[in-house]
């Protein structure tokens, strides 16, 4: 069922669920009992249940909502010294 848009010239526009490409030109108006024209406007469709919309309503809320990380901080920017060996053949190895 889609949902079409209806015009009356005295209570302005209304809505009506009908199938798909078998909408009435006019129906009652619910307000006045008179009759409202069929009107072209834009399609109302659904992603809603899409991952693209997932993904996009996750973008939009992280602007003012951003995540909360909790963790430990990462350390700190100094190396680890190498690890001293005792093999008396690395004694020969150029040192850095």
């Amino acid at each position: 069922m889609a949902l079409y848009e209806f015009s009356c010239p005295d209570c302005g526009p209304t809505e009506s669920f009908h199938p798909m490409g078998s909408a009435p030109e006019d129906v009652v108006c619910p307000i006045c009992g008179g009759r409202a024209l069929r009107q072209i406007s834009t399609p109302r469709l659904s992603i809603a249940g899409s991952p693209a919309f997932k993904l996009i309503d996750a973008a939009k809320r992280s602007a003012v909502e951003p995540q909360v990380v909790s963790g430990s901080l990462p350390q700190s920017g100094r190396k680890r010294s190498a690890p001293i060996t005792t093999n008396p053949l690395h004694q020969k190895l150029p040192r850095p």
